[in-house]
């Protein structure tokens, strides 16, 4: 029985530090970013000025470009980035940063009164973190609380845009809040390290920010890499469903 479970726990240990180097035991039970097939970034004013037909033209298959946060503030190169990223062809979303001091009413309309209803668009999305380091704001909510707020942004957003919005989250917010719940929404989860089945368990997720310094041919310094969790077949399908919605 000690022997047993001895080797269940280098098992899981072994498991566990091939799954957060990428992959690289056997068959390879952890796939890496590059393993799947369609991939994408997401900016904010931090990229400065993106040359869009070139990161196009490395690539790139979608994007994610912050839009509002809290009740109050627009990213200053959303517009900019909005119209340009569509004009190169790229399929884009905006995303909304929760700002756990302001009402959530107030947070969906500052929201849909800046994003353009494009019906071409994907789905806008609810960016929900902790922000410990916030100067204006490090405050953690209850987890019914914050539950609350959630759905109060999330149907908004899905009434204003005709979506299912994506969820962004965290691990410790995934873990603090999320756990059990929202299960009927597309989830776009941060994972740096590991593989998301080490950090989120069985959550199935759609989107996998799996770094910060990535490198896109357009874009000066770093920025956020994503991959869509499925196939070219299956990121086909799912935007032709997010285009049915859109109608509906």
């Amino acid at each position: 029985m000690r022997q047993l479970s001895f080797s269940f726990f280098a098992l899981a240990l072994t498991l566990l530090v091939a799954g957060c180097a990428g992959g690289g035991l056997g068959d390879d039970p952890f796939p890496s970013p590059s393993d799947y097939e369609v991939y994408g970034i997401d900016v904010s004013k931090y990229q400065g000025d993106i040359d869009w037909d070139s990161v196009r033209a490395s690539g790139v298959q979608f994007a994610w470009i912050k839009a509002t946060e809290g009740g109050d503030h627009v990213d200053e190169k959303f517009a900019r980035n909005w119209a340009a990223a569509k004009a190169a062809g790229i399929p884009r979303g905006a995303y909304h940063f929760a700002y756990w001091c302001r009402p959530a009413e107030e947070q969906a309309a500052w929201f849909t009164a800046n994003v353009p209803n494009d019906p071409d668009a994907l789905p806008p999305v609810l960016d929900v973190e902790w922000n410990g380091q916030s100067k204006t704001c490090p405050r953690k909510l209850p987890r019914e609380v914050a539950i609350a707020e959630m759905k109060t942004i999330l149907a908004a957003m899905e009434r204003a845009y005709g979506k299912r919005p994506v969820i962004y989250t965290s691990v410790d917010f995934h873990r603090d809040v999320m756990q059990g719940e929202f299960n009927d929404y597309p989830i776009w989860v941060r994972s740096v390290k590991c593989h998301p089945a080490l950090k989120y368990g069985a959550r199935k997720w759609r989107f996998w920010q799996h770094t910060a310094e990535g490198h896109v041919a357009g874009i000066k310094g770093y920025v956020d890499r994503n991959a869509f969790n499925g196939t070219a077949k299956d990121w086909r399908v799912w935007l032709a469903g997010v285009s049915v919605a859109s109608r509906a």
